[in-house]
């Protein structure tokens, strides 16, 4: 079980909660056709980003397996919203997690998503005491692969045509991390 003090901070960001007033942002972003290419929903109406707050608001501790930790990232001295990132933790008997995240654009080539998936690998190795964290995107997302490689993560998968998304069979790769390639790192 792992239940953060929010908010987390970084060198550069805070990682926090969010919170009802996040709908308008979170539309934004997340209404964007570029920024929702590779994900599994729709770019989102208003509707959709009030359940999706409704939905994120609840997501702020790892108690079980299948719960989901899912925090806004902003910059600490502007308050900038940069995005959102999560860690899922997947198995609690063979202590898995992934992570995810979905970068706003007028932030990304900053190094801020990664910085804040770095946080969240260091929840998943260092506070959940997790085994292996994977991360999986679509085989298009090029920028999507290099985060995960910045993040000393390796490439174990290409799997080909193994889901139906928005209407076409997508490739699906997968990257992981070992508890042990993270200690190694730091």
């Amino acid at each position: 079980m792992f239940v953060p003090d929010l908010p987390l901070c970084t060198e550069r960001l805070l990682l926090r909660a969010f919170t009802a007033a996040d709908v308008a942002v979170l539309r934004d972003y997340r209404g964007r056709p570029e920024v929702t290419r590779y994900l599994y929903h729709e770019p989102y109406d208003d509707g959709a980003a009030r359940a999706a707050i409704e939905r994120l608001v609840r997501r702020t501790a790892l108690r079980a397996p299948g719960d989901v930790l899912n925090l806004a990232v902003t910059v600490a001295d502007t308050g900038e919203f940069v995005g959102d990132v999560l860690l899922s933790w997947t198995s609690g008997e063979h202590r898995q997690g992934e992570i995810g995240y979905v970068a706003h654009p007028a932030h990304t080539g900053r190094g801020y998503v990664t910085e804040a998936a770095r946080e969240l690998l260091r929840i998943g190795f260092d506070g959940l005491g997790l085994h292996r964290i994977v991360g999986r995107l679509d085989a298009r997302n090029t920028a999507s692969a290099r985060l995960l490689e910045r993040l000393g993560m390796r490439r174990e998968a290409h799997l080909r045509e193994n889901e139906f998304v928005k209407g076409e069979w997508t490739d699906e790769v997968v990257y992981a991390l070992l508890a042990r390639q993270w200690r190694a790192a730091a």
